[in-house]
């Protein structure tokens, strides 16, 4: 009698282990000789802005292959600590803020030339943030403050610029956040859902979420009937 053949058993595909993705790391040389505090792509990812705490911010061209330095801005007394770019409907725009108590506007007037177009100077102690609101709202901006308060300035019809304050609701009014406001960040001016439900015809409310040292994060909303911002 033959012996019976048996059936090797199927061998089971090992799926080759899958390799983290490494980043590409690149270093841009900025020029700075302090610390630098912030950076930010404008809103086409062309150009770089950066900031120190040696009193400048720099505008670099990152288009291509190059890194090339445009503008070298000064103008606070003291370190620069955010940079923030405006939407381009408004022409090439930037705010700073710095420890000397100011936010400054920039406008380019020609290529690597920016100019200052306004200061404000409303805040008693070191501005830490300064964020531009979205463009459906006119060119407008808002800045957070060591001195507690969280200001939003509103460029009008006529040029002009109106400065508004967020009030604590529970704290009386008497700043945003006790002991000092470190950042601000504006929401989306379309509601939630609006997107992709456009039946809801509703205003979208102006809300802003900030944090300070008070170890505490606030949302606050523009009231349009009262016409100021509140919190809590």
């Amino acid at each position: 009698m033959m012996p019976t053949m048996m059936a090797a058993a199927p061998q089971q595909m090992v799926a080759p282990e899958k390799q983290p993705e490494t980043l590409q790391k690149e270093v841009i040389e900025t020029g700075h000789t302090d610390m630098i505090h912030d950076a930010q792509w404008d809103y086409y990812g062309r150009r770089l802005a950066t900031c120190s705490s040696d009193g400048t911010t720099r505008i670099f061209d990152i288009t291509g292959g190059e890194r090339k330095l445009e503008a070298e801005i000064r103008g606070h007394d003291g370190p620069v600590w955010q940079v923030a770019w405006a939407h381009p409907r408004f022409g090439n725009i930037i705010a700073t803020c710095g420890f000397d108590h100011k936010v400054i506007l920039w406008k380019e007037a020609s290529k690597g030339t920016w100019q200052k177009v306004n200061e404000f100077a409303e805040h008693k102690a070191s501005i830490n943030a300064v964020a531009f609101g979205p463009f459906e709202y006119g060119l407008c901006f808002a800045s957070a403050s060591s001195d507690g308060f969280v200001s939003i300035c509103t460029q009008q019809k006529d040029g002009s610029w109106q400065e508004s304050r967020i009030v604590d609701q529970e704290g009386g009014g008497e700043t945003t956040h006790a002991v000092g406001a470190n950042s601000v960040s504006w929401a989306p001016s379309t509601n939630p859902g609006g997107l992709w439900n456009t039946q809801k015809g509703e205003a979208p409310v102006r809300k802003l979420v900030t944090g300070g040292c008070d170890n505490l994060v606030k949302v606050s909303s523009y009231l349009f009937v009262l016409g100021f911002w509140l919190s809590g």
